[in-house]
């Protein structure tokens, strides 16, 4: 059988692949563009962990080929170092240290001087993590916590606010995780990342959203309160299942003003059992910090108004596929999917590890929050209930 050539992707090959990459095509279909293998995609995409490089340009004030054939020209004449800068406007010592540096009078030839000064130029900028031990140890200890990058660095703003040393950004933490080149964080510390991906994707990359079922007698989520809607009071919750193999199932519930997460174990899907699970969790929380419950049109909320005589809490109900009407829920179920990966037993999870997954997350600082933590603002929702 006969090999395929290696492939050499040029320039304007691979900015088509970053720019596909970046709308989020997988390397599949991306390969396919060029009839290869998703592999031959690959090899561009990971010595940047996925990240689009940025483009090396020269400095304006850098001397150009065509100028350092002027040098060859002028020294092969024979002409003096001040003839050669008068003719092209540049300092006697600008030319004198060019020709210095490559080979000299008799040995400067413009083209490799060209190219060695582009490789004497590539000095990439030294690493904040890479030169602040202190710096890196507090991004790795949170790493290790299931921080997210945008969570730590903005609780590095809230706790050294006046030292900009002990500050680093989102993407500057991503970029150390993902090219290892920079030889700062391990590269264990990527499987506590909530994709445990190798290299970054697109925000844009495939996105999936469950199928509606038919539920009697829905109240639309249009119908909400303007309270719920803007976020104005607490008491507006969000709620969905996530799912796991051998019909194992876990309840999420996230309050939409504090982005308060609580985790019911189900044993099924049953209406009858969600329900249950739901009247009962009700009953744990005050009055005025459960006001509405919002949820998609999952065959599991059916029985919903025995939940509402029970509790007297009114349920909505999302457009058929939109999910992003109730956001918060479906952040937070990507968030879970670090703990509970698709695929994977829901049932073996105790209500107590659910409890602490739950506090986990949160006491996470979030951006949305000024990063301040969930947990501080439902806290003060009670405190403010008694």
């Amino acid at each position: 059988m006969k090999q395929r050539r290696r492939i050499y992707y040029s320039e304007t090959q691979r900015a088509e692949i970053w720019d596909r990459w970046k709308r989020g095509e997988s390397q599949g279909s991306i390969g396919k563009r060029f009839d290869r293998a998703s592999s031959s995609i690959y090899t561009v995409l990971c010595p940047t962990g996925g990240i689009r490089p940025v483009p090396r340009k020269r400095a304006e004030t850098s001397l150009t080929l065509s100028e350092r054939e002027e040098i060859s020209r002028g020294l092969s004449a024979k002409q003096s170092i001040r003839w050669i800068a008068k003719q092209l406007n540049r300092s006697p010592s600008t030319i004198s240290r060019e020709i210095q540096r490559n080979g000299g009078i008799r040995a400067y030839r413009a083209a490799k001087a060209d190219k060695l000064a582009w490789e004497r130029a590539h000095r990439p900028k030294p690493c904040k993590l890479a030169m602040n031990n202190e710096l890196r140890d507090a991004v790795s200890i949170k790493l290790e916590l299931e921080w997210s990058p945008q969570q730590i660095s903005g609780w590095l703003r809230r706790e050294y606010p006046e030292n900009d040393g002990m500050q680093v950004s989102h993407e500057t933490i991503y970029k150390t995780l993902f090219i290892q080149a920079r030889g700062a964080l391990k590269k264990e510390l990527q499987q506590h990342l909530r994709s445990k991906r190798a290299i970054r994707r697109s925000l844009h990359a495939g996105k999936e959203y469950n199928k509606p079922g038919q539920i009697p007698d829905m109240v639309s989520i249009r119908e909400r309160p303007g309270s719920a809607e803007d976020r104005a009071l607490p008491g507006h919750w969000e709620g969905d299942l996530i799912a796991g193999s051998n019909n194992s199932y876990i309840a999420t519930l996230v309050e939409r003003q504090t982005r308060y997460v609580m985790l019911l174990k189900v044993a099924d899907r049953k209406t009858e059992t969600v329900i249950n699970a739901l009247i009962e969790h009700a009953k744990r929380l005050p009055d005025e910090l459960y006001k509405s419950l919002a949820w998609d049109r999952g065959k599991e909320m059916t029985d919903h108004k025995r939940f509402t005589l029970a509790t007297d809490i009114k349920v909505y109900f999302c457009d058929p596929s939109s999910p992003w009407q109730r956001g918060s829920n479906e952040n937070t179920n990507r968030l879970l999917r670090q703990y509970f990966p698709k695929r994977t037993d829901l049932s073996i999870h105790s209500q107590e590890h659910l409890d602490m997954i739950a506090r986990r997350l949160n006491e996470r600082p979030r951006q949305t929050l000024n990063f301040e933590t969930p947990a501080e603002r439902f806290d003060a929702c009670v405190a403010a209930t008694a």
